[in-house]
């Protein structure tokens, strides 16, 4: 008896449905275009500096329950560094410390939110009322705003420009890929709701500390010992039917059958590989070619000395989001990395322009690269990094398997779909990925996805942040 199922794409996606179908003893056969796992989560060897660079640095949180339970399977959870700090570099200079202390969430960092210099009193009372709604408002608060933006629900609440530049948009931005006018409200609320509202480890930052790709490398050996096997470089060019069935797919060599099809790849990607005659029997593929997406900028940045101490910046208001510290090699040269989200009017700058305007950026920031330039410069440009969580889109999200988005009829029996832009709950985050993929394999299998949340603290559940 055949126990093959096909997974196009090698992303997180699809090495998380991959590893749970071979833990549920079946054979899956991973189809990667490129020749390394990862998707868009994942490095590459530079010349330049002679280093294996990550696309962009990928950020984890501790409520990201279902991507912490794939390093845990993989055997790399000891590669990840967490940060329960986190440092906020004002415009004047100074630097603002947001870290937990010993009162129970949702107040263990009020303390340390109450010193920040950032924001006027004023300030802070605006968010200090929106937190309340947040916290009080739950699950609930994010049906109330289906259909609107994070924007309209800070609106609502007279939250002011500057509140919204200096702390809210700081957030969502780098959470979402998005700002706060545009990003679907549920998905804000989330951000709030499941990472700095229900407890002190929900909002841990992890970072990974190899290259990303060198996180995927157990997954080959897992989905080699269930029997299935791993091709990369193998591109994928139609999925193929019989009698409103996947039955496998047609790569540039061969046929590739399966018991089931998981497509992993984004929904642009996944229409090419449809007849539209096919399409038109499923609901779930009719609205591919309207998903929009929203690019990401890496900045690597080598300096011959340490320039910057602390581990990392985020940079509130400012046009680079986030600086991170990558550490100092045994010649004393610094790697520093540049992140801007939602980096649209970046990316019809060459090189030059982009290193001139984060050199700025930098030298508002760190004092003690006055006077220096980069030894080595590499800017990663994500043209379509995330697709875009407005509420336009929403409705649209496909769940993994047939008959999963909430309309009856006509599905391809035996396509499952995963991808972070799926219904998984989530804005585009790994997070997000993983889940989808765990959701697809679990949908096939007929088994529990095994995804668990990370439960609020004593006051922030009575408060009702989590119902």
């Amino acid at each position: 008896m055949s126990r093959r199922v096909v997974v196009i794409g090698g992303g997180l996606a699809g090495i998380a449905a991959a590893v749970r179908l071979a833990d549920e003893g079946w054979n899956p056969i991973v189809l990667e275009t490129r020749k390394k796992l990862g998707g868009r989560a994942t490095s590459f060897p530079d010349h330049r500096s002679g280093q294996s660079l990550d696309n962009c640095q990928h950020v984890l949180m501790g409520c990201c329950t279902a991507l912490l339970s794939l390093y845990d399977r993989l055997g790399v959870s000891d590669q990840i560094e967490w940060h329960e700090s986190l440092y906020w570099q004002r415009e004047d200079g100074g630097v603002d410390l947001l870290k937990p202390g010993m009162l129970p969430a949702p107040l263990h960092t009020a303390r340390s939110f109450g010193r920040m210099k950032l924001l006027d009193r004023s300030g802070k009372s605006e968010i200090r009322r929106a937190m309340w709604k947040l916290l009080r408002g739950g699950h609930r608060l994010r049906q109330d705003y289906r259909g609107r933006t994070f924007g309209e629900f800070l609106s609502d609440l007279n939250q002011s420009a500057e509140t919204i530049r200096l702390f809210w948009d700081t957030v969502i931005i780098s959470a979402c890929n998005l700002p706060c006018h545009q990003v679907a409200a549920e998905h804000g609320m989330q951000v709030f709701q499941e990472a700095f509202l229900p407890g002190r480890w929900a909002g841990t930052m992890g970072l990974s500390m190899v290259p990303l790709a060198d996180l995927y490398d157990p997954a080959e050996s897992i989905i080699l010992e269930a029997g299935g096997a791993l091709r990369l470089g193998c591109s994928v060019r139609e999925i193929c039917l019989e009698q409103k069935r996947a039955v496998g797919v047609m790569t540039a060599d061969s046929m590739e059958r399966g018991d089931a099809v998981i497509s992993t790849v984004p929904p642009d990607r996944l229409a090419k590989l449809l007849r539209d005659d096919v399409r038109a029997q499923d609901r779930r593929l009719a609205h591919l070619e309207d998903f929009q997406f929203s690019p990401i900028l890496g900045v690597h940045l080598h300096f011959a000395e340490q320039i910057m101490e602390l581990p990392h910046l985020v940079l509130a208001g400012r046009p680079v989001h986030w600086i991170f510290n990558k550490g100092v090699d045994g010649q004393g040269r610094q790697h520093l990395h540049a992140v801007i989200s939602a980096a649209d009017e970046w990316m019809s700058l060459d090189e030059g322009e982009i290193l001139e305007r984060v050199m700025d950026e930098v030298r508002m920031a760190l004092p003690m690269s006055e006077g220096l330039e980069p030894i080595t410069v590499r800017a990663v440009k994500e043209k379509r990094a995330t697709f875009s969580a407005t509420p336009e889109i929403e409705p649209h999200r496909p769940g993994a398997g047939p008959g999963a988005i909430g309309v009856k009829g006509g599905d391809v029996e035996s396509l499952f779909i995963a991808g972070d832009w799926c219904d998984t709950g989530w804005p585009a985050t790994m997070e997000g990925a993983v889940r989808s993929g765990y959701r697809a394999a679990g949908a096939f299998a007929g088994t529990d996805p095994g995804i668990e949340e990370v439960p609020a603290g004593w006051l922030a559940h009575r408060l009702g942040v989590d119902r």
